[in-house]
């Protein structure tokens, strides 16, 4: 039986395993309207507008492509819980047609403005956790 050195294993940059990164944290730090990388830098410019980039960490934040998203999430979100509250309501109480609509309708949009940012947030930073779009480094994308 020879006795072989075993050689190690050397990766090239380009077949090297790339570094995990927390789905949920990243997720959590656009709830919050952070860069999804450092959790320190903003994500928003404006109230919809991403900023160019983190002015903590320097991530680059234009190749994300949340589109529609967030607002299909919205409207899922907000339906699911006005909905069963004024069926529950109408089926219970019965109030004016009137009343009712004086009071889903502000509460329908207030709660969508509120949510609309961070879930985008969200679906920003799930993007640079999967490394979508212009997050991956190993590919970047020819915008």
């Amino acid at each position: 039986m020879k006795d072989v050195a075993t050689q190690p294993i050397v990766w090239p940059t380009e077949q090297a395993p790339v570094p995990h990164r927390n789905v949920w944290q990243a997720m959590g730090r656009g709830l919050r309207g952070r860069c999804p990388r450092c959790g320190e830098g903003k994500l928003f410019r404006a109230f919809l507008k991403t900023a160019d980039h983190c002015t903590h960490c320097g991530q680059d934040f234009t190749g994300h492509r949340a589109d529609d998203l967030p607002a299909y999430l919205v409207i899922v979100i907000v339906g699911h819980i006005v909905v069963p509250i004024a069926l529950s309501v109408e089926t219970n109480f019965a109030p004016a047609v009137a009343l009712q609509l004086a009071i889903y309708l502000p509460i329908t949009l207030l709660s969508s403005l509120l949510l609309l940012q961070p879930v985008k947030g969200a679906v920003v930073g799930l993007q640079w956790a999967f490394r979508m779009h212009g997050f991956d480094e190993a590919h970047p994308e020819k915008i």
